[in-house]
């Protein structure tokens, strides 16, 4: 028992309980925040430590021993994006500092920031089926206010079309949640691994399986991402930066966790699954990214492509497979957050969005220009910048797999999104210059300290990526060897 476990959860928690009282005293709200979100990101790097020298960390709430409390499971998979949100979140709300407005400052912003934090680590950390229901909950109620804070018309309609996407999933959850519960009489993760290896993966299961991956893949934007380009558009720079780096991660992370743990059975019906909407959505998402002129709408796209890659490696199943996905997610949560800032810069400076109404940007801004280039490099995974390590050893673990169709579609489509950033550079940063400094809408002013610091953290996970192999190797044999999960949650209890 690790009672450190709590702390990602309760401290985000907590502090944003507190700002709700301060919500005027803008300056205490900035700092606390940052505090609470550096406190997040040591607590994990301990866990970090405590989990490579002893073990996956564990916390049953109330002293209840699982399966009949409420257990808290940290292993090496979910600290290493727990790591990584506190970093990207600590970022973002620098950035937000000097953009964000202070209209919004005063109306709960940083307060649900946290709440949002809290949602995203709790569904890390749990291990219960139910209780990743509520946090996803706490994450996607904190995430209807920051989408729509502010009240534009655009907010206003794409946070209706969030809520309702998100309703009709939560209800799908909770049905799929009730059909487990009758089947296997738990809600416990690593129980519900052992139930169900007990009773094999039949039809039934299987079909209960499919249902929550329609679940998480709403959530995730697998195949079933209709609703991201416009939400993801909506809100402002940092918000949506933070929305593309983590909410569609926590979806992938659920789909992941889910289908190594506890529905693994039956890889030939859901794996396969899995591998088709990847390679559709990484085909549509490429397609829409090199469609548009609008650098939100092929920024938001470029998500979706990233969503069907990582999703590449969990179909092919294969320890270079999943050893692949996790270094590509690790980056793909630093380096969407780095490329929405950047974006969001360039219509900060310009007053638009639209490629064909910007130029020669690279003359009055350099620094925003050439690192707009080396995120664009990395988004494509071109060496050796971090996207290329994730990649060679996704494409590795499908051909191994003999899933040589995904494979090639992720190195296609790889081309395509450097096509599609490549677009933006050369549109938004070379040509003539069609604004002096003295008629751009915004100032670089406070915004260029968190960009560097994310720019900083790709180029160092790619040229770094042996100093971390040790850790995401512990995460990639953590998730294909079920049974460590099992007996750090149970233990060697009689199974009731």
């Amino acid at each position: 028992m690790n009672n450190i476990v709590i702390l990602p959860i309760i401290i985000p928690l907590i502090m944003g309980m507190i700002l709700v009282i301060f919500k005027k005293n803008i300056q205490f709200q900035r700092w606390m925040s940052l505090i609470a979100i550096a406190a997040v990101g040591s607590t994990s790097i301990y866990l970090m430590t405590q989990i490579k020298e002893h073990g996956i960390q564990t916390l049953q709430l109330g002293g209840w021993q699982a399966p009949f409390g409420v257990s808290m499971v940290a292993d090496m998979f979910a600290v290493l994006l727990l790591t990584t949100t506190s970093f990207v979140a600590f970022c973002c709300l620098i950035y937000a500092f000097g953009s964000i407005g202070k209209e919004r400052e005063s109306y709960y912003f940083y307060p649900m920031f946290l709440f949002l934090l809290t949602g995203i680590n709790g569904s890390f950390l749990t291990g219960d089926i139910f209780n990743l229901f509520v946090c996803f909950e706490v994450m996607l109620i904190s995430s209807y206010v920051l989408l729509s804070l502010g009240g534009t018309k655009i907010q206003l309609w794409e946070s209706i079309k969030y809520v309702l996407v998100n309703i009709i999933s939560s209800f799908l959850f909770l049905l799929a949640v009730a059909y487990l519960y009758a089947m296997t009489g738990t809600l416990n993760l690593a129980h519900l691994s052992v139930r169900i290896a007990e009773v094999g993966q039949d039809g039934l299961m299987t079909t209960v399986a499919i249902l929550f991956l329609i679940v998480f893949s709403l959530k995730a934007a697998l195949f079933l991402f209709f609703w991201l380009p416009g939400s993801y558009s909506a809100p402002p720079t940092a918000v949506a930066a933070v929305f593309a780096a983590l909410l569609t991660k926590v979806g992938m992370y659920a789909i992941f966790r889910m289908f190594t743990l506890v529905f693994y059975h039956e890889p030939q019906v859901t794996h396969l699954i899995i591998g088709i909407l990847g390679g559709l959505t990484m085909v549509l998402g490429a397609f829409g990214a090199i469609a548009y002129w609008d650098i939100k709408k092929i920024l938001a796209y470029n998500v979706i492509v990233g969503v069907g890659l990582i999703m590449s490696g969990l179909a092919a199943f294969t320890s270079t497979a999943i050893t692949g996905s996790i270094y590509y997610l690790i980056h793909d949560i630093i380096i969407k957050a780095l490329i929405f800032l950047l974006g969001g810069t360039m219509i900060h400076l310009t007053g638009t969005s639209n490629l064909k109404d910007m130029s020669g940007l690279i003359r009055t801004h350099p620094y925003v220009g050439w690192m707009f280039f080396i995120a664009a490099l990395s988004l494509a995974g071109i060496p050796p910048l971090s996207g290329f390590i994730g990649k060679v050893l996704i494409t590795k673990g499908t051909f191994e797999a003999s899933y040589f169709w995904l494979g090639g579609i992720g190195l296609l489509t790889s081309l395509l999104v450097l096509y599609s950033v490549m677009k933006i550079f050369m549109n938004g940063f070379w040509g003539e210059t069609l604004l002096s400094e003295d008629m751009e809408k915004g100032t670089t002013k406070g915004l260029m300290f968190p960009m560097g610091c994310l720019l900083a953290a790709t180029v160092v996970l790619g040229f770094g990526a042996e100093g971390i192999h040790e850790y995401v190797s512990m995460a990639a044999e953590g998730l294909l060897r079920p049974e460590l999960y099992i007996e750090a949650v149970l233990g060697r209890n009689p199974m009731p």
